[in-house]
């Protein structure tokens, strides 16, 4: 099972990670952003925007935030300023290291029950399943947006975890 300190690790790597990749996002005009290269969400900006609704839609139910008003085929449009899109992002990470913050073992061996609107049916899995899948699922599609984004000519910053996160800050080697 995951401890909570891994979730604090994985919720800081992705905070981290989010603010390399659109620095190098940043980098790009609009028009590279959206340009459709073939991912699953199409461009980068559908690509991330597809990111920010998974990690809402899943902290919808891990803790209480508002549902994303449209369904997941809809997803690469939740956002469509980019402006817009980077604020909510920041926000999002800033509010997923909050939670993990928060978390406890024992709340993370309870089972989460939740309705899917991709199956359409009532789910029930352990909590820490739930979790790492939340945590993987942004780890895939940041994979494809850094290869989006460096398909379009942007340069990125390192992506390894033991370089990205400051792990003495987390308390989770010494100072």
């Amino acid at each position: 099972m995951i401890t909570p300190d891994w979730c604090r690790m994985m919720a800081a790597y992705n905070a981290e990670m989010n603010r390399r990749l659109y620095r190098a996002a940043d980098t790009l005009d609009d028009a590279a952003r959206r340009l459709d290269r073939g991912a699953f969400f199409g461009s980068l900006h559908g690509t991330l925007s597809h990111l920010l609704w998974g990690d809402t839609t899943w902290m919808s139910r891990f803790d209480g935030w508002t549902k994303p008003p449209i369904g997941i085929k809809e997803s690469p449009g939740l956002v469509a300023d980019w402006s817009a899109l980077k604020a909510a992002r920041v926000d999002a990470d800033d509010r997923i290291e909050a939670w993990a913050g928060r978390l406890t073992a024992a709340h993370l061996a309870e089972p989460l029950v939740w309705f899917s609107g991709a199956t359409q049916r009532q789910m029930s899995q352990p909590r820490w399943i739930t979790v790492t899948h939340f945590f993987n699922h942004q780890t895939h599609h940041r994979g494809q947006a850094h290869a989006l984004v460096t398909a379009a000519g942007a340069k990125t910053e390192d992506t390894d975890l033991p370089w990205a996160v400051d792990l003495a800050r987390l308390g989770l080697l010494p100072a």
